[in-house]
């Protein structure tokens, strides 16, 4: 296993280090194969030295290692690989509890090239574990992610919030004017919402915004984007709708708020829903203006009795 370095307390050295160390030829013929190797592989040192890397493990990246030793070899100069570029070179099962959420070993790669005893061209790859590094690493991105998807909820009812909504509708907004496309803006209020809060209470009224923004999601599609603005008041983005379309879906949301009242313990509390919808057009200045035409429909809904949709019209 070690003969070929030719040094005993070298060969002892390499056998117990944690590290997984192996040496191929320019054609991946296996020179060298420590107990690291062994052990993880299941593969004893005596059957693969000689043998070929590639055909004895057909899954490794056949193509990258082949280049990769080339590379090496041509340029005399050391390579590294990370788990981040690459998570594993061989698909070894990890020593951690199955708590720990990984599949593999995370490994980082060393690429060393040397002359053998022989004058031969070889190259030392070694292995390390740095699966608890990667556990690490990933738990605290999970826990950044889960912190910002967090900041862009609203706490009570589980949707998107104002500022995630404006900065979504930026984004759609700049998409439609530089590639073309559709995109409307809904408002929603719900009427005479103080007299639920002031009747049954601010906790029947968390059930009510709870409840309806669960209804609207029902009938939503996976590319709006539904927000509560404040209060009772709640934005939703339709990209690629027009009015038509925006007004199809409007009603269909002020139906389902009319005619599914929310029960509180023993209550009853009967909804219904102001909605304004704008559509953008060309030559509209910013994605606010979109959003004050949108407000000024509702406010028009709102107008002429309420429980209604309106679109918006330039002499609003």
């Amino acid at each position: 296993m070690t003969a070929a370095l030719g040094d005993n307390s070298l060969g002892f050295i390499i056998d117990r280090v944690d590290v997984g160390i192996l040496v191929v030829t320019e054609n991946l013929e296996v020179v060298l194969w420590n107990r690291f190797m062994e052990a993880n592989s299941k593969v004893a040192a005596e059957t693969i030295v000689g043998a070929n890397l590639l055909e004895s493990f057909p899954d490794l990246p056949g193509k990258w290692l082949e280049k990769k030793v080339r590379s090496v070899q041509l340029l005399n100069n050391f390579a590294f690989t990370s788990w981040q570029q690459r998570p594993y070179l061989f698909h070894f099962q990890h020593h951690r509890p199955i708590t720990g959420g990984v599949t593999h070993m995370y490994q980082n790669c060393t690429f060393i090239p040397f002359e053998g005893s022989e004058g031969e061209s070889l190259v030392c790859i070694t292995l390390f574990d740095v699966t608890d590094t990667a556990i690490s690493q990933r738990e605290v991105q999970q826990a950044h992610a889960d912190l910002e998807e967090l900041s862009n909820r609203d706490p009570l009812t589980g949707i998107y919030n104002r500022r995630f909504m404006e900065t979504e509708l930026d984004k759609e907004f700049k998409r439609v004017r530089r590639h073309g496309g559709k995109l409307s803006v809904l408002f929603l209020d719900l009427d005479f919402f103080k007299k639920v809060n002031d009747t049954y209470g601010h906790q029947a009224g968390d059930q009510v915004l709870i409840e309806v923004t669960q209804r609207i999601n029902e009938i939503a599609r996976v590319t709006d984007c539904l927000a509560r603005y404040g209060g009772e008041e709640f934005a939703i983005i339709l990209p690629e709708t027009d009015t038509s379309g925006g007004l199809i879906f409007a009603n269909r949301v002020r139906e389902l708020i009319e005619k599914t009242p929310v029960h509180y313990g023993e209550h009853v509390i009967a909804l219904t829903a102001s909605l304004g919808l704008s559509e953008y057009y060309e030559g509209l200045e910013s994605h606010d203006v979109l959003l004050d035409q949108s407000d000024k429909a509702l406010y028009e809904a709102k107008k002429q009795g309420r429980n209604r949709v309106v679109c918006y019209l330039p002499d609003m």
